[in-house]
């Protein structure tokens, strides 16, 4: 039997996923939110759902970030369906960590952009690596 025929089973995947699996509506509005989400924000599907992704973004990104969903709301457009992108979130508990994750972009029939859901997960340790890493590779090129 195949995914598709089990419905069950593709929720509980993403139910049960590691990475947080979320679904903002094009208002941006939080619909789903995943175990790994709850995990990774410190926040509780229930308390999640029905607020804005303001909840994740910090406060110093939020206008940028809202341009460029109205933008992508509007066109139908965006590099990031394809690209991984890389910024900082935050935490419910007000820390900031970075992430990195990718979107899937979600429309009617028409074309018209429904929402975005996005796969996320917390890349600080290796963003702190790298940066040892870069930081040491400097001080042998001196």
């Amino acid at each position: 039997m195949s995914v598709n025929e089990q419905p069950d089973l593709q929720c509980i995947i993403v139910e049960q996923a590691p990475d947080a699996i979320l679904f903002a509506d094009g208002g941006g509005i939080i619909r789903l939110w995943n175990r790994g989400a709850e995990r990774i924000f410190g926040v509780a599907a229930a308390e999640a759902i029905g607020q804005s992704l303001d909840l994740i973004i910090p406060e110093k990104l939020r206008q940028r970030h809202w341009d460029g969903w109205h933008k992508v709301v509007q066109t139908g457009e965006s590099r990031y369906s394809k690209e991984l992108l890389r910024v900082p979130a935050i935490r419910h508990d007000g820390n900031q960590f970075s992430s990195e994750f990718s979107i899937v972009m979600i429309k009617d029939e028409c074309g018209k952009v429904q929402g975005f859901a996005a796969i996320l997960r917390d890349v600080t340790a290796q963003w702190e690596r790298e940066r040892e890493l870069k930081a040491k590779l400097q001080e042998l090129t001196r």
